[in-house]
């Protein structure tokens, strides 16, 4: 892939730092950067959804997108901070113009990022900026000021802004349909098919125009990536890109980290108090029928290796429920091996590791399986007891379905978590084993304060 930084014609040369990222340029990359800047700005746009799909406000989401670009974004010289923000900005355009809902997820989290940079821009690097998309504006005059004053005035009262229209302030002449927000939440003057723009309002007229061409490049990246680039890139960057969209952001859960080995005698307390919902089913469903497919034993096979079961005791637990269908012949022949391989002790000697919620939302199960994610996959009658059944509130649990609805799974189960714990759980669910950590040290802190 081939990355440039942005060519812009400066009228001042501390005017601006933000891109436009109109065209893919000529620069070196390290495969491993590549992957790498991908993932930094991944964490960002995904803690812009997740605070989103919360419902934070726009000066909690101000502060949110602030902190996630300096932890994620940030180097300590300019010039590779610059660098990484074009480059993982062109890598993830990649990733996300494969599909009709990755280029609406993408555009719309990109979109808000640009807003919030563009806010923080002086005036003279907004005026350069407008420039640039050479926006169909006029600067209005004093004279014409003067005449629309106590309109001015009236939207600036009726929107309660602060600051009152004076003979200082700088406004725009702008078509009225390329402000739709601003007309939607009526808080500009529109005469003749024109809106009196702010200098502080034309956030909404660049953040327009920086969504439109972005969504145009979308479209032209898809058809570039389907015709030519997938096919040419197929055993070096095709696999990365394809995989970025579903990967996990977060700790390793390979092995137990804060709560060491559990016991087999523990498992059915642990799973009714400290298991997701998704794991919770597959264990319900093994204990119910002695038997699960491939997709079911290795989306709980891995979660417990995950939480501490050591191979002895997942060798025992899943013979113990497997012999009673298959007997134990069987199971030592057909089925002891991908448990051991799970651990390392065959085959490649791979650490597996275990499932995050991207892959698991992403999986397709099929009629008779019982992997995937409830939230995505149960019926709603379905995912409605089941959600009863863990103790959840009629109130919480449309709550929950109203995320759903929404297609916000992780926040669907993040909002379980919470009705069930009766705490907060502002980072949201991505993992599985993260559940399952965060339950237990909620547990244990009662337990202890209790004693």
């Amino acid at each position: 892939m081939e990355i440039v930084r942005q060519q812009r014609s400066h009228q001042n040369d501390a005017v601006s730092t933000l891109p436009l990222y109109r065209s893919a340029p000529s620069l070196e990359v390290r495969l491993e950067d590549f992957e790498l800047f991908a993932m930094d700005r991944l964490r960002v746009l995904k803690g812009i959804s997740d605070g989103l799909s919360r419902g934070k406000k726009p000066e909690e989401m101000e502060k949110l997108v602030d902190d996630l670009w300096k932890a994620n974004m940030r180097h300590q010289d300019a010039s590779p901070d610059v660098n990484k923000d074009i480059i993982s900005h062109f890598v993830l355009r990649l990733v996300y113009c494969r599909t009709e809902d990755l280029r609406k997820w993408f555009l719309s989290m990109e979109t808000v990022l640009f807003r919030h940079r563009f806010r923080l821009e002086h005036a003279d690097a907004r005026r350069v900026l407008m420039a640039e998309f050479d926006l169909p504006r006029q600067p209005v005059s004093s004279v014409e000021f003067e005449n629309v004053k106590d309109k001015l005035i009236q939207v600036a009262r009726s929107t309660n802004v602060q600051t009152r229209p004076t003979a200082d302030s700088i406004y725009y002449q702008v078509p009225f349909e390329e402000v739709p927000e601003l007309v939607a939440g009526r808080r500009v003057f529109i005469h003749k098919g024109y809106a009196y723009v702010a200098m502080d309002q034309v956030v909404s007229l660049v953040v327009t125009q920086f969504r439109s061409n972005l969504s145009k490049a979308l479209i032209l990246t898809n058809r570039k990536w389907t015709s030519t680039i997938r096919e040419q890139e197929k055993d070096r960057l095709a696999p990365i890109v394809e995989a970025l969209c579903t990967s996990y952001l977060g700790p390793d859960y390979s092995r137990p980290k804060e709560f060491g080995e559990i016991s087999i005698n523990d498992l059915d307390q642990l799973a009714d108090h400290s298991f997701p919902l998704c794991m919770r089913h597959l264990f319900v469903k093994l204990r119910e029928d002695h038997h699960l497919k491939h997709g079911g034993r290795m989306q709980l096979g891995l979660f417990l290796k995950g939480v501490g079961l050591k191979l002895e005791d997942a060798l025992s637990f899943w013979k113990a429920e497997f012999s009673q269908k298959v007997g134990a012949e069987r199971f030592d022949k057909e089925y002891a091996y991908s448990i051991r391989h799970n651990y390392g002790r065959e085959g490649k000697r791979t650490d597996y590791t275990p499932y995050s919620c991207q892959k698991i939302i992403s999986s397709t199960p099929s009629v008779g399986d019982h992997h995937g994610c409830p939230y995505r996959h149960f019926s709603e009658e379905n995912l409605r007891a089941a959600i009863s059944r863990m103790g959840v509130s009629s109130r919480a649990i449309e709550d929950v379905m109203d995320k759903v609805q929404n297609r916000h799974y992780q926040l669907a189960c993040t909002l379980t978590f919470e009705a069930v714990h009766g705490s907060s759980c502002d980072a949201g669910i991505n993992h599985p084993n993260q559940y399952f950590s965060d339950s237990q040290k909620i547990l244990q802190a009662k337990n202890n304060a209790g004693a």
